[in-house]
């Protein structure tokens, strides 16, 4: 007689796990924490007596402890032979799927600019602190019915925000974008060295684009640090912030992925046959350099303006 639990087939039925429920819960309670924050810091009141970022750091902490064990769990199907052709072919279409919904995501940011960019003599809402139309007033008052905006001083803003200038795409803006060009042709190096079995091709590609990486977000903290305009009280600081701080937040994501990769790597997990891990790390951080490519050429060369040229004089001033 045949024995009845022998696998006939190429797919692969998970074990009993209960990290998708920890998960869960524990993105839930972050969410909570990150509410509480929130109202901490608007109204002192915070959410069922939970007051600071206390929950939310826990949370979170627990949230990455449990997302650790749910990757090793993984790892070690794949090292027992679990994830056949079949298998590594569907994980493909679901990180291909989650990269579509990251696509999404950013298509919202860049709607949130566009919206004020081209359209900066249109209405614009008043809300209170409780998201409630308390009033309309013209974009006129608030960006001097141009894009960029025109410094609030010379605005008729009855409640300016905070903005001077726009930076110079070919300072800093230009540099970092040679960089993740860079960092996108390492880690392409690294791939083709892995195919060909070159450790050595595949360790130092993975260190120079976990490198470059860092340079990168230490940059960005250095740019946003002479920032001409803040987030708060201005739309051109809230879709500047929200499109290219989510960006630099990604940035330290798909670097910590390539960070493990690269421990990985050294300890020989990758063969050429199977490693689908680096491969998603890959994509991921050429998704990364894509989305980059579309904000350095929609918001800071072409959203620059003249305001650009000024802050380029400017710094040109201040340097003689």
């Amino acid at each position: 007689m045949a024995d009845s639990h022998t696998k006939e087939h190429d797919y692969h039925l998970v074990d009993p796990s209960p990290w998708p429920l920890f998960a869960s819960i524990a993105a839930f309670v972050m969410a909570i924490g990150a509410i509480a924050w929130m109202r901490t810091h608007v109204d002192g009141e915070g959410v069922f007596g939970i007051t600071g970022p206390w929950l939310f750091a826990a949370s979170t902490a627990a949230l990455i402890a449990i997302v650790w064990l749910w990757w090793r769990d993984v790892i070690r199907e794949a090292n027992k032979g679990d994830h056949t052709p079949v298998v590594q072919l569907h994980l493909r279409y679901g990180m291909l799927l989650f990269i579509a919904s990251e696509v999404m995501f950013f298509v919202a940011w860049f709607w949130a600019y566009f919206d004020s960019a081209l359209f900066p003599a249109g209405v614009h809402e008043l809300l209170n602190n409780a998201g409630q139309l308390v009033g309309l007033t013209s974009r006129n008052e608030l960006y001097g019915g141009v894009w960029p905006p025109v410094p609030v001083e010379a605005t008729a803003a009855a409640t300016a925000g905070s903005f001077a200038h726009t930076f110079d795409p070919w300072g800093l803006p230009l540099v970092n974008t040679l960089i993740l060009l860079l960092s996108g042709c390492t880690v392409t190096w690294a791939h083709h060295a892995l195919l060909q079995n070159d450790r050595r091709g595949l360790n130092i590609g993975l260190a120079l684009t976990v490198a470059l990486g860092m340079l990168f977000s230490v940059l960005q903290a250095v740019e946003y640090s002479h920032a001409g305009f803040s987030y708060a009280g201005h739309s051109y600081g809230s879709t500047f912030f929200m499109a290219t701080g989510f960006h630099g937040a990604h940035v330290i994501i798909g670097t910590i992925f390539l960070a493990v990769c690269l421990v990985r790597a050294l300890r020989g997990s990758f063969t050429p046959q199977q490693h689908f891990g680096f491969e998603a790390a890959a994509w991921y951080w050429h998704f990364v350099d894509v989305v980059w490519l579309f904000l350095f050429a929609c918001i800071y060369v072409w959203g620059a303006g003249a305001g650009g040229e000024v802050a380029a004089a400017a710094g040109a001033a201040a340097g003689h």
